[in-house]
Formats: C-alpha cells, sequence, structure tokens
C-alpha cells in the first residue's frame, strides 16, 4: 500500500484525497494547504494530519506519492513548487493539469522527475475512460487503417475572467491530450479565436492541426456554452473506417469503411463509469498501479512528457494568435 499525500486542498485537492481514502492501493497520510482554515477542513473531514508548507509534510510523513492539486493563475502557475519539492524528497508526483503554463518551468519538472528516476504524471483523466481505451485499441490494431483526420471538440460554461488566454490554457491541456493519445505529436497549429459578447478573454478558439505522421486535424474549444447537453467530442478517420467518442465515456461508435454494420460501444448502466469524478478515479487509479508495479517512469500513462507536450502545442496555438501565422511546435 502506498502512503499518499495531497497539496492544495481545494475543490479538486479534496476530489483527489477523497478517491485515494476509497482506493485498496492507497493510505492517505496527510493534507496540506497554505490557507490553514482549508488545511484544517479537509484535515478533519478526512482523519488525518493537516500541515501548512509542503515541505515540512514531505519531511514529516515521508510519503510514496503526492497529489499537487494547487492552484494559481490560469490554474497551473501553483504546480512548479510543490512538485519539485516533492521530487527532492523522492516522491512521486501526480500533478493536476496543466502541468504548469511556463514552459520552461515545465519542462524543468519533467526533466527533475527524469533524473531523479520518480514517476511524473498529470491528471489528464479523459483519456482515462474505458472508451477511450478501446478507441485506442482499435487504432493500434489498424481497425481505422491509415489515419488521416481527427476532429475534437469540448465546450462548458466558465465566466471567470483571467488571462487573456485563459480559456486556451486552461480547458485544453485536455483536447490536445485526447488527440495526441489517438494520432500522436502535433508540429504545426494555426489559431483563430474570438470573444462572446460581454468577455475580455479569448473565450472560443478554433485551431488548425498537422501531426508528425501527417495527419490533419481540428480542435474547436469555448467557455460561453452551458452543457446542459454533451460537452466533449472526438472523431478519428482512416482508410478503413473511422470512430466517433462522445463525452469520454458515453458512447463509442465504429463506422467500418464499406460496411454498413457498425459497432457501438455503450457506458453501461450497471457497473459503467457513474459520472465525470470516476474519470479522476480511474486516473489516480492507473498512476497508483502503475506505481505499484514498478512501472519505468518513462512509460507512464498520461505522464509529465505527455503534459508538457499539450502545453507546448498550446504556447504555438498562443503565437499563432497573437501573429495570424502558421507556428511550428517546439
Amino acid at each position: 500500500m502506498l502512503r499518499v499525500c495531497v497539496i492544495g486542498m481545494g475543490p479538486i485537492g479534496n476530489r483527489h484525497a477523497r478517491i485515494y481514502k476509497e482506493n485498496p492501493l492507497a493510505e492517505l497520510v496527510g493534507v496540506c494547504d497554505r490557507l490553514h482554515d482549508r488545511a484544517d477542513a479537509a484535515a478533519k473531514t478526512l482523519g488525518v494530519p493537516a500541515f501548512y508548507a509542503a515541505d515540512e509534510m514531505l519531511r514529516a510523513l515521508q510519503p510514496d506519492v503526492v497529489s499537487v492539486a494547487t492552484g494559481g493563475i490560469e490554474y497551473g502557475s501553483d504546480h512548479y513548487e510543490p512538485t519539485l519539492q516533492a521530487l527532492e524528497a523522492g516522491t512521486h508526483v501526480l500533478c493536476e493539469k496543466p502541468i504548469c503554463n511556463e514552459i520552461p518551468r515545465a519542462e524543468e519538472m519533467v526533466a527533475r522527475a527524469r533524473a531523479k528516476g520518480l514517476c511524473l504524471g498529470v491528471d489528464l483523466n479523459h483519456r482515462f475512460t474505458p472508451a477511450a481505451e478501446l478507441a485506442k485499441k482499435w487504432v493500434t490494431e489498424g481497425r481505422l487503417g491509415h489515419l488521416l483526420f481527427i476532429n475534437m471538440s469540448m465546450w462548458i460554461m466558465n465566466p471567470n475572467e483571467s488571462s487573456p488566454y485563459f480559456q486556451i490554457k486552461a480547458l485544453h491541456p485536455h483536447t490536445v491530450d485526447v488527440m495526441r493519445y489517438f494520432c500522436g505529436d502535433i508540429e504545426a497549429v494555426h489559431c483563430f479565436a474570438t470573444k462572446a459578447p460581454g468577455r475580455k478573454i479569448w473565450s472560443t478558439a478554433h485551431f488548425a492541426m498537422r501531426f508528425r505522421n501527417g495527419v490533419v486535424g481540428g480542435l474547436t474549444g469555448s467557455y460561453d456554452i452551458e452543457r446542459g447537453h454533451p460537452m466533449e467530442r472526438c472523431e478519428v478517420a482512416g482508410t478503413g473506417g473511422r470512430f466517433v467518442l462522445e463525452d469520454m465515456f458515453r458512447e463509442l461508435t465504429l463506422y467500418p469503411a464499406g460496411n454498413l454494420e457498425k459497432t457501438v460501444y455503450t457506458n453501461p448502466f450497471f457497473g459503467g463509469m457513474r459520472d465525470f469524478e470516476d474519470t479522476f478515479r480511474n486516473r489516480i487509479h492507473k498512476f497508483l498501479d502503475e506505481v505499484s508495479r514498478g512501472v519505468s517512469p518513462d512509460r507512464i500513462d498520461g505522464s509529465g512528457a505527455d503534459g508538457l507536450a499539450a502545453q507546448k502545442v498550446l504556447a504555438a496555438a498562443i503565437e499563432s494568435i497573437e501573429t495570424g501565422r502558421v507556428v511550428n511546435v517546439a
């Protein structure tokens, strides 16, 4: 059983902690937040000690695994310091997305984990569903033939006004990761953005992408649409067929080329995924399982390197908006 701590006890940190409490591979041993009231409230609810400084908790408890669920500007600015502290303490880290919106710092996080021989994962939870894993299996098996294109979309209502590129930086680590999960590395981006009435930020954006393997793709995302209906859709097509994945886990359909019989996976009513929180359960369990089994850090599913790759695509998209040009991903 792995001894686990959580740093950052906002809504997401508390979600991580609850999930660790129920997971048979984990023992939650401590929580930390620099805001004393949040740390104290979580500690009381969860029955573990509270800390107000990450380095103090790491020294006192020496956990095997730490979730870094801090927030900050654009949801990602506060991940860097506690992640490095945990890695220096010899602890495997599961970091919330985005890994870090400052590319040099994100690169340092990945490099430090590699140098220490530790697992660094990112909570790219949208890929951790039975439907997404089945779709990946179809791609790997060649059921789609030679891949041609991918279309991705995701939308939620988020009225928060942060940096001009808040929507791109905070929402799209997930979508870009899903696109990379199915189609590989992205090498060039051309992005257009618009502002809904009354918005100050670029609240809706469309990305045109070219993948290293020749696949072309489109991504549309928005912080301007209510979630009373499906919020995410992914379509991947090749010479042998195409699939459509609706809402991460709700339904997956394979349309074979030249065959009117389609294959449909529907999330089961009994025993299937209950809600969005189950994507966190799946992701956290996968990380705990990989660490428990001694999986090599460079083989971690949804790794720090995956999180960094997504952020580099988003940085290129922002440069594209500012210059009006196609931008190669660094």
